[in-house]
């Protein structure tokens, strides 16, 4: 019996997990790696470390199965997307650290930008112009790390995403390549041509010479050189984690929704075979490209989700473990009159402000650390229920379910919130690794595992179903509170 591996490159965790053909869990690795924050709003990682950290879960994963590279019937990869990495293709050493998605530093440039170029680059792109995207991130390395620019220009340089990056360390070299739903994400590829642009090139002055080939998400692209342990494998899928989500989740049909709960939280609605223009600042993305069809997505993107309970974990030591915010919080009734937005990197959708600031509000001296961690736990849930009215608004869909999935979505009081204050309901897949399932799902087409997306739908199972259960009234008087608080937030700098 053969298996699928699907490399699963997160911003806090690098994890491998190996499935069945009834896309079974079989075997997971995981490993943490650091967080590097050199000044404020500025976040990076260290590329070996990940490339060390996923290739270790690799290898721990196929050792918990018992299991070798000749029970590999292919491998996917699945990647933290806008992150940026620039190296030197002749030794493969990077110019500098990866600079992360969260990271702040090129809000300036993007403000320049946007003054002149915003509407062209929606059009071309679907993206609002904003710091999180990979395009002011390159521009940045090449003005700022001594010589870039000139080794760029001479085609010396390779500029990927993670999983460019992983396919390059993969192959040796031999690779140099994305697919389009990461490359939609660069800010530099126009989404209704499909091809790299060279105006958007223009304006952020980066040279075509260092962009990889864009390849379809499901083929085989070539095989793993090394490591040994998992040397002729195929590398057979590529896609950004949350188009992997969305895929994972079976949302094949036009208007299908799902909400992925990791360190941030991306909403995708596929919205079919031509992008959809947003009027209220969601995302036009590329889903995913196979056998020649491109299908597209609507998106909403949170910059800080589950983010916020490693920021108790870490920062106000409130828990001691992320698993641990489910029992505090529900050590009080109710988050008794506070309200956190988490707007550490700025805000996202709908509002794709740089500059907002996060807050806490309605302190008392009542006011104690459950309270805290409710009201962290809320605001997921809170800045989720934004990013669905504004896909309602767009696709003017009336959703009858959200499909879930990430790590946060193991808090059962989390789900019924949001259940509550969406008023429909939440179902939460029974496969809760569905980023990794979605990569191992366009890798496995590719190979011929499985044969059809017909095929993989007959896989989706739902694990729980979370009904309403708070009143529609109250339901809107508490998101109202929640929206003078992001208000607040918005309007810190002046």
């Amino acid at each position: 019996m053969s298996y699928i591996l699907a490399l699963d490159q997160g911003t806090t965790s690098s994890r491998s997990i190996i499935f069945d053909h009834d896309g079974n869990v079989v075997a997971v690795g995981q490993k943490e790696y650091t967080q590097i924050y050199p000044q404020s709003g500025w976040v990076e990682h260290d590329p070996q470390e990940i490339w060390q950290s996923q290739i270790e879960t690799a290898i721990g994963a196929l050792a918990k199965a018992n299991l070798n590279n000749a029970d590999i019937a292919g491998v996917g990869l699945t990647n933290q997307r806008e992150t940026t990495i620039i190296w030197d293709r002749e030794t493969g050493e990077t110019i500098h650290n990866a600079i992360v998605w969260q990271d702040r530093r090129t809000s300036e440039i993007c403000n320049e930008v946007r003054k002149s170029h915003a509407d062209l680059i929606r059009t071309k792109t679907g993206l609002e112009v904003d710091a999180y995207f990979s395009a002011s991130k390159i521009k940045w390395l090449l003005h700022n790390i001594d010589g870039a620019r000139a080794r760029a220009e001479n085609g010396e340089l390779a500029f990927g995403t993670i999983d460019t990056w992983l396919a390059w360390k993969l192959t040796n070299g031999k690779l140099h390549i994305t697919d389009p739903s990461n490359a939609s994400r660069t800010m530099l590829y126009n989404i209704n041509t499909l091809t790299w642009d060279d105006e958007l090139l223009e304006i952020f002055d980066v040279p075509r010479a260092i962009l990889p080939d864009v390849r379809s998400s499901s083929e085989v692209y070539g095989v793993i050189e090394t490591p040994a342990e998992l040397k002729g494998i195929k590398i057979a899928g590529i896609a950004g984690d949350q188009q992997a989500a969305l895929f994972g989740q079976a949302c094949f049909d036009t208007g299908s929704t799902k909400n992925t709960y990791g360190t941030g939280c991306f909403m995708l609605q596929n919205v079919g075979p031509q992008p959809v223009s947003s009027k209220n600042r969601l995302v036009s993305t590329v889903g995913w490209q196979i056998d020649g069809t491109t299908e597209y997505a609507l998106e909403g993107s949170v910059f800080i989700g589950g983010a916020v309970i490693q920021w108790l974990r870490d920062s106000l030591q409130i828990i001691e473990n992320s698993s641990d915010v489910e029992k505090l919080a529900a050590s009080v009734p109710d988050n008794g009159g506070v309200y956190l937005v988490p707007a550490f990197a700025g805000l996202g959708t709908p509002h794709w402000d740089q500059e907002a600031r996060g807050l806490i509000i309605g302190l008392t001296r009542g006011t104690g650390k459950a309270h805290i961690a409710r009201a962290a736990v809320e605001s997921i849930a809170f800045q989720t229920a934004d990013l669905l009215a504004a896909m309602r608004s767009d696709s003017r869909a009336e959703l009858t379910e959200l499909r879930v999935d990430g790590g946060a979505t193991r808090n059962d009081a989390l789900l019924q919130f949001q259940a509550d204050i969406l008023q429909i309901p939440v179902v939460r897949s029974k496969t809760v690794e569905t980023t990794a399932l979605g990569a191992a799902y366009l890798a496995g087409l590719a190979v011929g595992f499985w044969l059809s997306k017909s095929e993989l739908a007959e896989h989706w199972q739902a694990d729980k179903i979370f009904f309403p259960t708070m009143p529609a009234d109250k339901a809107s008087q508490i998101t109202q509170r929640w929206h003078d608080a992001v208000q607040r937030s918005l309007q810190w700098e002046s």
